[in-house]
């Protein structure tokens, strides 16, 4: 990788921290409507992971969300680098669809590393952040102070929170 994609994939990385540190507000007034628990989703997803869609990731890529919990499922194409300044991070990349790669990034000071190769098939559970490279998933793992919805990677039967 040339020194510009290093500087972009730093930067984008940094987004994606900063991203992760921002604390939402609480109150009922500002909730919004939610999603599926994702306790719910984990059962579910034992049983049924073939019906798993990554229609709402794509719709965001589409429409340039981000911060939207999703599910979904792919592949893992590669592993990279793991990223051990502050909250440490397991970053791979997954493929979705044809055209699109995600970014993960999986705190493990807060869930156990997923012990991943290339050409694993995953579902996950996750914050989506948008980028013009296909996308960011992060918040795969439990929420401490229940303060977020807690994330998941779920590999060969077994859930990474």
């Amino acid at each position: 990788m040339n020194a510009c994609g290093k500087k972009l994939l730093l930067a984008l990385f940094l987004a994606l921290a900063l991203c992760a540190c921002k604390q939402p507000k609480a109150g009922p007034q500002e909730a919004e409507p939610k999603q599926a628990e994702p306790q719910q989703l984990a059962a579910n997803v034992t049983e049924t992971a073939d019906v798993i869609s990554n229609d709402a990731i794509e719709q965001a890529f589409k429409a340039r969300k981000s911060d939207v919990q999703v599910s979904g499922k792919g592949v893992v194409i590669k592993l990279l680098k793991a990223d051990n300044k502050g909250s440490r991070h397991q970053k791979f990349l997954v493929r979705i669809n044809a055209q699109q790669v995600l970014l993960f990034a999986h705190n493990v000071d807060l869930a156990p590393e997923v012990p991943l190769q290339p050409g694993d098939e995953i579902t996950f559970y996750g914050e989506y952040v948008y980028n013009p490279k296909g996308g960011i998933i992060h918040w795969t793992h439990h929420a401490p102070r229940n303060d977020h919805a807690a994330g998941w990677i779920l590999l060969n039967g077994k859930k990474y929170q």
